[in-house]
């Protein structure tokens, strides 16, 4: 059984991504967290139409991020995403790396919660069309 479910993208941020101090502006890095959260969510076949398809839509509620140093135009990074809490709603950690040197350049966590597409109810806890994609199916 799988224990860790993580995903990694590289690529290299373009031009419209960079802001008049010429480094990727910050709202940008929430792009490449997506990016890397699709990746993370493909590699266990639940993305975001079999979301849809299973009856749940996963909003995100919470994203925080830490800049630690600014990438830059044409830079080669990795973003990679690690599921990290499953149980009651979906906790991804995001790490931006240089892929030349590995130094961490932005670090950040989203949290999802399941809501009932037919309802709108908030799910308490993870529906089983998760946990059997995870191999956790109660």
């Amino acid at each position: 059984m799988k224990t860790e479910f993580s995903a990694e993208v590289a690529l290299t941020p373009a031009f419209h991504d960079i802001d008049p101090m010429e480094v990727v502006w910050h709202g940008h890095y929430v792009k490449y967290f997506e990016l890397a959260r699709c990746a993370l969510l493909q590699s266990f076949d639940y993305d975001y139409p079999q979301m849809r398809a299973s009856g749940y839509a996963w909003p995100i509620v919470d994203l925080r991020a830490k800049y630690v140093r600014s990438a830059r135009y044409g830079q080669s990074l990795v973003v990679r995403a690690t599921l990290v809490e499953w149980e009651n709603r979906l906790k991804i950690d995001y790490q931006v790396r240089d892929a030349d040197t590995g130094e961490v350049l932005t670090r950040a966590t989203s949290i999802q919660v399941a809501v009932d597409v037919a309802t709108g109810e908030m799910c308490f806890a993870s529906p089983n069309a998760l946990l059997e994609r995870l191999g956790k199916a109660r």
